[in-house]
């Protein structure tokens, strides 16, 4: 546990917009607050056990405070107005300048201290990167879940701020992958470089060959972010002489993965799986 007591537990007097009913604390269920911190969004979500009971998707602002967390907290969490008891947290980060205000958050407000994904947590996977501390926590992060969900010798393609590529071997070793430009990074040089084109939503348009200038903002944009992804897996497919089970997720793995041939299938649940997961393989060994 993250506490000195490891028996106690932390009551968090916040109610939560759940998914599904019996949210209520179980007393042998562990209740699990897992926070990832993208570049652009930030998810949250709380397990009661194995089971998600809550998820809520927010934009990630590089300056928030601590106080303007826990706003955010309350406001999420304020619709059935059921207290339950908080036994851990865990956070992944790719934002270092929200490290201080996220711990402060749950060693002030929430009375937990925090676990964070990064060099020193057991992860359960070998890392066969030149300098495993390079890998971002959030490819780690998809890559346990993704090995404990479906086994080795898969890719999973993250569509987040940046479309990263991930492999695990069939011995459970993260071997590499690609990170490629996202598409809303991608979409918004566009917009910015070129002054008489505009914003669209971020769909596919019913023809590649398209009438309209919207339509074919689109078309470039998910089209091409299609073949790109089909483009980098087939090099992948080809440098390991096989073809590996592709799990796609992120933001907008159902509206540019619907428009490949090579991604077999889509979880949105991958990033929080995995923190439950690694929060689960560190549990023993947690400190005050």
């Amino acid at each position: 546990m993250s506490n000195s007591n490891p028996g106690a537990r932390h009551a968090l007097p916040l109610g939560c917009r759940t998914e599904t009913p019996g949210f209520y604390h179980q007393e042998d269920k562990a209740m699990l607050l897992a926070v990832d911190v993208g570049n652009t969004n930030t998810v949250i979500g709380i397990y009661n056990g194995t089971k998600r009971v809550g998820v809520w998707r927010i934009r990630t602002i590089e300056d928030s405070t601590a106080d303007e967390y826990q706003m955010i907290l309350r406001s999420l969490v304020a619709g059935d107005m059921n207290s339950f008891q908080l036994d851990g947290i865990i956070i992944s980060c790719v934002v270092p300048p929200l490290i201080g205000a996220l711990e402060e958050l749950c060693k002030g407000f929430l009375k937990v201290p925090p676990l964070f994904v990064g060099p020193g947590i057991k992860t359960g996977m070998p890392i066969r990167y030149d300098n495993p501390r390079e890998v971002g926590a959030d490819r780690i992060v998809n890559a346990v879940a993704a090995y404990e969900k479906y086994g080795g010798h898969l890719i999973a393609v993250d569509f987040g701020t940046a479309t990263t590529f991930d492999y695990i071997n069939k011995a459970g070793e993260y071997e590499g992958g690609s990170i490629a430009p996202g598409v809303k990074i991608a979409a918004e040089a566009l917009f910015h470089q070129a002054s008489k084109l505009f914003r669209v939503e971020l769909v596919a348009p019913q023809r590649v060959i398209a009438k309209d200038t919207a339509s074919a903002i689109q078309s470039g944009i998910i089209f091409g972010y299609a073949s790109l992804v089909d483009g980098i897996l087939m090099r992948m497919f080809d440098e390991l002489g096989s073809r590996p089970k592709v799990v796609a997720t992120g933001g907008l793995a159902k509206v540019i993965s619907s428009e490949t041939r090579l991604v077999d299938e889509i979880d949105n649940d991958l990033t929080l799986e995995g923190l439950r997961i690694l929060y689960e393989r560190n549990l023993p060994s947690r400190k005050a």
